[in-house]
């Protein structure tokens, strides 16, 4: 038997790869390839970097050292064109490098760069820090070094929205180079020179005299302290009329120039000790004209602040307003002399706005009277929604939302009888204690009638009066309720705004002070506003027609001028009875508030009257005086120009005298919808009682003839004539003009003595009681 022979097996070994440090190499060619790309695309990005960065400094401003000293101020004109007013105009005073004291400088780079005097006009450290900042609140501030914010006051705006990164690198490299050319003392200086400081101050030299009456160098430490915290927000920080935040602002600068070591812990004390009031001169200098506008130039800083990023102290703007000087120095001299107009007293206060109805521009305004000479930025009344129109507001209020809504006529009727609020037994009376029954809503206007009034808002309701008042710019806090169906706080500004809607057929513009701004380089921003529908055409035409009525027969007459189309509406509150014992004056036929609203289709003027102090009475004698105001206003106003009438639009019918809307003139003369069961017994009740007293005086009246034919009449003397409770019979056209001086005839008033429940009492300027 054969062996059969096995295979043999070799033992494989695995080769090894050949490609084994090709790939080692691969792998390093490709680490090389992306360092390599890395360091291009960083080199392509830094030369991308230098080249828009050389672009940017290119197209940036240059370095002009007269710009470092030049004042940044800001021009006002006038609708001529003509400089009105300059911000910080000849009142800076500069210093040397000399002259500067240490104090201030140390004071301020505590508070603004403790690394002032190390960088080089860019802080690095500053930079990053303020990157951190921004990266988490997404802000585009901080960062900037004294130098840089030199450079910002001298060749920038100072606006948020210029902010950029473009401007950003603009202001570092001229910073850079502003170091190469100064010294640290030369360019701190030129700070202290250069920045605003509130109240028309500009430079801390000049801010020191103004403020204290005495140099830089002779300041307490807690005096250069303030100054040295005023710059980042001169107006929060202003000593005289925002005392806590400038202290707040003072003690921080302080606390600062402690930690660096610059004043001691005893005099760290002192100075936080001293009053903000130390030395501190609240009677800053005020040119003659700037009284004139004093009230109007405040309005203007607040729109541009309000309305815009430009700093009207520090960005050299050209601010063209909308102030007719003429119109405004007209309305200047009527009511701070007596040429015209004989006012009771220095203490008597006048607020008057006069807008554009066609643009919403304040053209005029004036919100006190004879204002003390040292005052500057006064208390503008005019603004201030403080005081009671009375019953200006029904127009609006009222009736205008009855015919935009409900599609009320002129001849709508609703019940003039005895009437309490809903769910109280509060009264509401008419001016002359009387009810006149069923009326149109024509005359209900036109006589100012109150209980027809509130029934009319009753039946449009509180929301629908509340959303066609905040067509018109008119907001109340807290309602409305049905007690401003006849009494309401609103400005003169605000009335003037609403009434415009009524002059120019329905669209509402938001009052402006300013039409444009030119900054230094040139760019332009408009102002104003386009305006929106509050009402419909028909609405402000009905309301006009039923106004006139109110000038030529009603309440008004005694702002009436002749032959001349305009409109308009009076408006008297009074004090509620719990408050007689408080008034000065007369307490029962003396009141609170006098205005009037009107209007051409040219003009709006609307008119506050009353004194400062609510319980200072206006006499009878002077409850005229707005009317007259408005009266001789729009006589100047419209002297030499054409005056047209309204035209009836197409959606208004006219029957009689009456007008209606289309397709709602069969509905229009029963009696108000609102008028309850309760009204009617009332009146029944009301009826009976007169025919009782009626039989009554008939019986005596017999019983006297009896008397008569049984003894002869003894002589007896005269009775004297008893006071009349009809309204006097108003002056036919053509006679209308306003009593000569001296004459004392009290005027056609619209008081009343009801107390609404729903406001809340005399210290909102009387709209607790009603108002007409």
């Amino acid at each position: 038997m054969s062996k059969t022979k096995q295979p043999t097996t070799k033992k494989v070994v695995p080769k090894k790869s050949p490609n084994k440090k090709k790939k080692k190499g691969g792998f390093l060619s490709k680490l090389k390839k992306i360092v390599l790309t890395l360091i291009g695309l960083f080199l392509v990005l830094g030369i991308t970097v230098v080249v828009f960065a050389f672009g940017v400094i290119k197209n940036g401003p240059d370095l002009n050292m007269k710009e470092l000293n030049a004042p940044r101020s800001s021009q006002l004109f006038d609708t001529g064109k003509n400089v009105i007013y300059e911000v910080g105009e000849e009142k800076r005073e500069s210093l040397s490098v000399e002259e500067t004291p240490d104090s201030i400088k140390e004071a301020i780079m505590s508070i603004e760069d403790k690394r002032f005097k190390k960088h080089m006009g860019v802080d690095p450290i500053r930079i990053m820090g303020a990157a951190v900042s921004n990266l988490k609140s997404g802000g585009m501030q901080g960062g900037s070094t004294l130098t840089q914010q030199l450079i910002k006051l001298s060749f920038f705006s100072t606006t948020s929205k210029d902010q950029n990164y473009k401007r950003k690198i603009q202001e570092a490299w001229m910073s850079l180079q502003l170091e190469r050319k100064l010294s640290k003392d030369e360019i701190i200086t030129l700070y202290i020179n250069k920045v605003f400081m509130g109240n028309s101050l500009y430079g801390m030299e000049t801010a020191a005299q103004g403020y204290f009456g005495k140099p830089l160098k002779e300041l307490t430490i807690a005096q250069t302290a303030l100054l040295a915290g005023i710059p980042q927000a001169p107006n929060a920080y202003d000593p005289i009329h925002q005392p806590e935040q400038a202290k707040t602002r003072r003690d921080l600068v302080l606390s600062e120039m402690h930690k660096d070591k610059k004043i001691t812990k005893e005099q760290y004390d002192e100075a936080v000790a001293e009053p903000i009031d130390h030395e501190l001169n609240t009677e800053l200098e005020n040119k003659e004209q700037n009284k004139v506008i004093d009230n109007y130039i405040k309005q203007v800083i607040e729109e541009v602040e309000k309305e815009s990023d430009y700093n009207i102290y520090t960005d050299g703007l050209d601010i063209y307003t909308n102030i007719n000087m003429d119109a405004q120095k007209y309305l200047y001299d009527l009511v701070n002399s007596d040429e015209q107009i004989a006012f009771p007293s220095d203490d008597f206060q006048t607020a008057v706005s006069i807008t554009d109805p066609d643009t919403g521009k304040v053209i005029a305004q004036l919100g006190g009277r004879k204002v003390p000479e040292d005052t500057q930025m006064n208390n503008n009344l005019a603004v201030t929604a403080e005081r009671d129109f009375g019953s200006t507001v029904k127009p609006i209020t009222d009736y205008a939302p009855a015919i935009e809504y409900l599609n009320y006529s002129t001849a709508k009727i609703t019940p003039d009888t005895p009437y309490t609020y809903p769910g109280t037994t509060t009264a509401v009376n008419n001016y002359d204690k009387r009810f006149r029954g069923n009326i149109s809503m024509r005359e209900a206007l036109v006589d100012s009638r109150n209980v027809p009034a509130i029934r009319t808002l009753d039946a449009v309701g509180l929301d629908k009066s509340a959303e066609f008042l905040k067509g018109l710019g008119i907001e109340y806090d807290e309602g409305p309720f049905l007690s401003n169906a006849i009494t309401g706080a609103p400005s003169s500004l605000q009335m003037a705004a609403a009434y415009g809607a009524f002059a120019n057929g329905g669209t509402y513009y938001k009052p402006s002070y300013v039409d444009k701004i030119i900054t230094p380089d040139g760019k332009e921003t408009e102002f104003g506003d386009k305006g929106k529908r509050a009402m419909k055409e028909s609405t402000a035409y009905m309301i006009t027609d039923m106004l006139k009525d109110v000038l030529i027969r009603g309440t008004g007459t005694r702002a009436n001028i002749p032959g001349f189309a305009h409109a308009g509406k009076t408006g008297t509150s009074n004090y509620p009875d719990d408050f007689l014992d408080k008034v000065v004056g007369d307490a029962y036929k003396g009141v609170p508030d006098i205005s009037f609203v009107g209007y051409s289709r040219n003009f709006v003027i609307s008119v506050w009257t009353g004194y400062q102090q609510y319980n200072h009475a206006i006499g009878v004698q002077d409850q005229w005086l707005a009317a007259e105001i408005y009266r001789n206003l729009m006589l100047y106003l419209s002297n030499g120009i054409d005056t047209p009438d309204w035209s009836m639009p197409d959606d208004v019918v006219r029957i009689g005298n009456e007008l209606y809307v289309k397709n709602h003139t069969n509905d229009q003369g029963n009696i108000a919808q609102n008028e309850t069961k309760e009204d009617k017994d009332k009146d029944d009740e009301d009826k009976d009682k007169d025919k009782d007293k009626d039989k009554d005086k008939d019986k005596d009246k017999d019983k006297d003839k009896d008397r008569d034919k049984e003894t002869k009449p003894k002589p007896t003397e005269p009775k004297p004539t008893p006071p009349t409770t009809e309204r006097p019979t108003p002056p036919t056209e053509g006679t209308t003009s306003p009593p000569t001086e001296g004459t004392t005839t009290p005027p056609i008033t619209e008081e009343t003595s009801s107390t609404p429940p729903e406001t809340t009492g005399p210290s909102n300027g009387g709209g607790e009681n009603s108002s007409t």
